[in-house]
């Protein structure tokens, strides 16, 4: 059985349609470039790329920005701050930060699908003040303490 789907306001200002889950099992809408010329991107250089889209994200939940896989194998393109979180009372426009991790510089066109969009439930947190913790087998180790296996 699947949710119903979140109905959320959108406001697009981009010459493209809106974003659009690829196919039914797609848990992302892809995002594209709303630019009106081709940014080309330098090897490790980033920058922030407009989509057009104002969105109004109901209370208890959030949108992830997320990279696209196909854009990050094929062109070593990638989301810094990834995921993106845009939070509900955000009302600006989306904009994706991305970054060349590739040898080579790359192109994105105007309309090119850039990211995706995930909307993501927010649970708030309610903060219980204790001395002590319980205690489990890891403890304190992190940071690789499991090792390799």
């Amino acid at each position: 059985m699947t949710k119903p789907p979140v109905t959320i306001p959108v406001i697009n200002r981009s010459a493209f349609p809106l974003p659009a889950y690829a196919t039914a099992g797609s848990s992302g809408l892809d995002v594209r470039a709303n630019i009106d010329a081709p940014i080309t991107l330098a090897s490790l250089e980033r920058t922030l790329v407009p989509t057009g889209l104002f969105v109004a994200i109901p209370l208890g939940y959030e949108i992830q920005v997320r990279p696209r896989s196909g854009l990050a194998v094929k062109q070593g393109l990638t989301c810094l701050n990834t995921p993106g979180t845009i939070d509900a009372d955000y009302r600006g426009e989306i904009k994706v930060i991305l970054i060349n991790l590739s040898q080579d510089p790359q192109v994105i066109q105007p309309g090119d699908r850039i990211a995706q969009l995930v909307l993501q439930a927010v649970d708030i947190i309610q903060w219980q003040p204790v001395e002590q913790l319980d205690e489990t087998d890891r403890g304190s180790g992190g940071f690789g303490h499991t090792g390799k296996q």
